[in-house]
């Protein structure tokens, strides 16, 4: 089966992107259309939520850490089995870093790759007929992108829509729907985004509610009408791309649970997809790493949330430093921190961690960090070779009260120009950063 597909785009973050995204997912599966969910950019919550809605997994597609093949590939991998490929953007649709054409990062290119025409939501508080014009702004600002169709958000009254409605068609646009203002389809959110779906009260009552709440106000049949056949080659939907991280080892040990959710899901389905066996483990349940396993990864989460609770897990601890002794161990980001001497959290209380590396991180004085990264290995370390360059990104609150002792595990740049700097820990086989890995570069 080919796949049709569309993004979910807006001029800026908070339009109603997530809500529209989730509302259509849900509606148009209850009426039998096979979906599937991608995520534009570098984002754990959304494709979690999109796999709750749909019943089946979402990738990440990004174009600043991704090449076109890869990004084609997955694409193809993601809409497998499926009618409707339905992408949710990030950000504004334009927005990106400074790059190559097509390599900026901001969702406009995944729409120009695979052909994807854009349905655009377009948050109208606070105007009327100048929502025209910011709609016709997005649709003529890339001729590579097409803006097929506008849904208003948070209106307030009928006067409203009418008016606001006048300036999209006055464009030369066409209204598929518009949302008024309702505070009860909000989903709610925490420091680093959303709260995670597995952690979200009553998520299924919810997502039927946003289903409702978008059949009532969306033409479905437009949207529908509206995606286009996904621009795909034959070598990429045949699966011969290769997988965007190779796998640490045959059999990775994986913490999974409410502190450690982060990681993507294309870079468990290449590792299965090269004939690796993952095993889970939950540290917030005091599980040691299985003990069959040749490598161990702690993914990136909320351990800031759980740090007492992780500190006092003694099986899981000593599981741990047991591990380290023998076999490679990387954390990403909460991760690194929970590799780490301490953990401070938001109330200023400092817990004791693992101490396989001598970072002690706080979450006491939060101060963001955001933004893509390009990492050189400076050793060989469970993510890959002296050497080897990778492209993700760093998203976080806590910080670095001390680095300690350890040599640095990495050098990264940012999408700047900013030269190189020492990232990240290693002592031994073990070897950890903020950096989240999105895909390695290969020439």
């Amino acid at each position: 089966m080919s796949a049709k597909g569309l993004l979910i785009a807006a001029p800026r973050s908070g339009s109603g992107k997530t809500t529209l995204t989730l509302g259509l997912m849900r509606a148009l599966r209850r009426r039998g259309v096979a979906v599937a969910g991608v995520k534009s950019g570098p984002d754990y919550i959304d494709p979690a939520f999109h796999q709750a809605a749909l019943g089946r997994d979402s990738l990440n597609l990004d174009s600043w850490a991704m090449d076109e093949g890869l990004l084609a590939a997955l694409a193809a991998q993601a809409s497998d089995g499926a009618e409707l490929l339905i992408a949710e953007a990030s950000m504004g649709l334009f927005d990106g870093v400074p790059a190559e054409p097509g390599r900026t990062g901001a969702s406009a290119d995944v729409a120009a790759a695979l052909g994807l025409p854009v349905l655009l939501a377009l948050d109208a508080s606070g105007q009327a007929q100048s929502a025209g014009a910011v709609a016709l702004g997005c649709a003529r600002f890339d001729p590579r992108v097409k803006v097929a169709g506008v849904v208003l958000n948070k209106i307030g009254s009928p006067r409203h829509l009418r008016l606001a409605r006048e300036g999209v068609e006055a464009a030369g646009l066409k209204v598929l729907g518009a949302l008024p203002k309702q505070a009860e389809v909000v989903l709610p959110e925490r420091h680093l985004g959303l709260v995670q779906a597995a952690e979200t009260e009553a998520l299924e009552a919810r997502l039927e509610a946003l289903a409702d709440f978008v059949a009532a106000h969306v033409d479905l049949d437009a949207v529908l009408a509206l995606a286009a056949p996904l621009r795909v080659a034959a070598e990429e939907r045949s699966g011969l791309a290769r997988a965007a991280l190779a796998p640490p080892g045959q059999i990775i040990a994986i913490a999974r649970d409410a502190a450690f959710s982060f990681l993507y899901p294309h870079l468990l389905a290449g590792w299965r997809g090269q004939g690796a066996e993952i095993r889970f483990f939950s540290p917030l349940a005091d599980e040691a790493p299985p003990h069959d396993a040749d490598c161990l990864w702690l993914p990136g989460g909320y351990p800031e949330l759980h740090a007492g609770r992780l500190a006092a897990n003694q099986r899981f601890l000593d599981g741990l430093r047991a591990f380290a002794a023998s076999r490679p161990v990387h954390g990403e980001c909460g991760g690194y921190m929970v590799l780490g001497e301490s953990l401070t959290d938001a109330q200023g209380v400092v817990h004791p961690m693992a101490g396989l590396l001598s970072v002690q991180t706080s979450f006491a004085k939060r101060k963001m960090t955001l933004g893509y990264r390009d990492v050189t290995l400076l050793a060989d370390c469970a993510l890959g070779p002296k050497g080897h360059r990778f492209r993700g990104h760093e998203f976080h609150y806590a910080s670095i009260v001390a680095l300690g002792a350890d040599e640095p595990m990495a050098l990264a740049a940012d999408a700047y120009g900013g030269a190189p700097a020492p990232a990240g820990s290693r002592r031994g086989l073990v070897s950890g950063s903020f950096f989240h890995c999105v895909a390695e570069v290969r020439s």
